[in-house]
């Protein structure tokens, strides 16, 4: 299994911090750098928060090796025209690397704050398909793409130039929902990105994906799983109750939500469950945007160990 680096964009993320952060994931091993893409906190006081994806064209142009993308990126803020032509565009600028993830958007504050229109759960999730359906045409089409729906409308559209990635731009849906979530990812994703899950709740989900992609007319191995999770991780039991102290959240509150937590041999073995699972990839949030001394000691403990 594969282990990624996951940050919250709008948690104090600098142009100082997030090219040290770039250059550590990519020094160290590290499979990818993913980051979240939202405007401010969930709740005040505001933080710093970079551009998502500006800040990933910085990633791709200062970066030869790790994978990358936003996890994910909101239609409600974020229009697929646009989803598709930077996602193609800085793809070939990263020489095949980039992943492009797309949700429906959630956080309301940030929604409320800008004036941008968050639907209700239902509307929602019928622009996020109307979303998928036009970036993957835009991505996937080398004829010019004509659309009408609800929320978008394309007449004759191409994006050139076109992707020089052999195959095509991965598109990741990311989200837990058994129902409408799953049978997204089972249609459109090239990757489902599942948040916050244990070994056993993650397994179940999958094989529910792997019933959706097959009465969508495609193989289970056409989409493939990954995990993002959090993730509290010291050297020592000590160094371990602080970090668990500052989150101020019981450890068997956080385990029950799938966050990995312990020392070395702890987080390896948990690790392991999750790769029997069956996830390919997991993408640990880090928090702490300044600690690469830690980020250092958690690539040493679990790059070639899982």
């Amino acid at each position: 299994m594969e282990i990624a680096v996951m940050i919250e964009g709008q948690n104090g993320l600098t142009w100082p911090r997030w090219q040290r952060l770039v250059r550590a994931v990519e020094d160290l091993g590290f499979a990818g750098l993913y980051r979240s893409d939202h405007f401010t906190n969930m709740a005040a006081p505001d933080r710093e928060s970079l551009e998502c994806w500006i800040s990933l064209a910085w990633l791709a142009a200062h970066t030869r090796r790790v994978e990358f993308g936003p996890l994910v990126s909101p239609v409600s803020f974020r229009h697929p025209v646009f989803l598709a032509r930077w996602g193609m565009q800085l793809d070939d600028l990263a020489g095949g690397r980039l992943r492009l993830g797309v949700g429906a958007g959630w956080q309301a504050r940030e929604h409320t704050m800008f004036g941008f229109d968050l639907l209700a759960g239902a509307g929602r999730f019928a622009r996020l398909r109307e979303a998928l359906e036009v970036i993957t045409r835009l991505v996937q089409s080398e004829a010019p793409v004509t659309f009408a729906g609800r929320f978008y409308r394309l007449e004759a559209a191409v994006l050139l130039p076109r992707p020089q990635r052999a195959g095509r731009l991965p598109i990741v849906v990311g989200g837990n929902g058994p129902r409408r979530t799953l049978a997204l990812a089972a249609r459109y994703a090239d990757e489902w990105n599942a948040t916050f899950q244990t070994p056993e709740r993650f397994a179940a989900l999958s094989q529910r994906l792997d019933a959706l992609v097959a009465g969508a007319g495609r193989r289970p191995q056409d989409v493939r799983r990954t995990l993002m999770t959090g993730i509290v991780f010291g050297r020592t039991d000590a160094e371990v109750a602080r970090r668990l102290a500052h989150r101020g959240v019981p450890a068997e509150q956080l385990r029950a939500r799938g966050v990995v937590i312990g020392t070395a041999g702890e987080v390896v073995d948990h690790l392991g469950r999750l790769a029997e699972a069956g996830v390919q990839r997991v993408m640990l949030q880090w928090l702490d945007l300044d600690d690469l001394d830690g980020l250092e000691a958690l690539a040493q403990a679990t790059i070639g160990r899982t």
